[in-house]
């Protein structure tokens, strides 16, 4: 690390994720030296219990900003089904009971779906959104990000991660695991949230 880089203002993201982290320093360039909660020490885990994504957000920023006394922004996403009135949401990384299961979680949606026989395209309409908490010198933030497509009939595509072998952006036909990542992250939610958080950021 540089010696203008230790003089920069910190910026904590609240994950232990090494790749968010570089990705977000790149997007941020000279202004801020993005710090993991593995870099500031922070291994405790925070319980992300709130009822909606921002909730959860707030929960993980304001954590940090208390303990910590460090700016911060922290993020949450979940994948809204219109048939299935906005589920799984918040509950997303554990639809199908374990935390992170994806395949598990993939399995309980299709099925869900089919439940209420779902078949059509317009009757599998869903939205990604990711919701975003940024304390910046005490003030805070929310911001979101937004993509709308529909869900597939059957898992497509190896790359990406958690609901993307299923979700079809609007406008596509191959799902975000079909797609390379900086095709995704072009109209992704969280490319969009990031970067209306990187706009803020780059104001004094």
């Amino acid at each position: 690390m540089s010696h203008s880089q230790e003089a920069l203002p910190i910026l904590v993201f609240a994950t232990h994720n090494a790749n968010k982290v570089r990705e977000l320093q790149e997007m941020l360039g000279d202004r801020y030296r993005i710090q993991s909660l593995t870099d500031i020490g922070c291994h405790e885990e925070i319980v992300e219990d709130a009822a909606t994504l921002e909730g959860n957000a707030q929960i993980k920023a304001r954590y940090v900003v208390n303990h910590y006394g460090l700016d911060c922004f922290a993020d949450d996403t979940g994948l809204e089904v219109d048939a299935l009135d906005g589920a799984p949401g918040v509950l997303s990384a554990r639809y199908a009971g374990a935390h992170g299961n994806s395949e598990a979680n993939m399995t309980k949606l299709l099925a869900e779906l089919n439940r209420v026989d779902a078949t059509s395209t317009e009757s599998r309409s869903a939205q990604f959104r990711t919701a975003i908490c940024l304390i910046r010198g005490g003030e805070e933030h929310l911001i979101e990000g937004t993509c709308r497509g529909s869900i597939a009939l059957q898992r497509s595509g190896a790359k990406g991660f958690g609901y993307d072998p299923v979700f079809t952006p609007g406008g596509h036909d191959r799902t975000f695991a079909d797609m390379a990542p900086e095709e995704k992250n072009a109209i992704s939610h969280r490319g969009r949230a990031v970067r209306a958080m990187v706009a803020l950021l780059a104001t004094p």
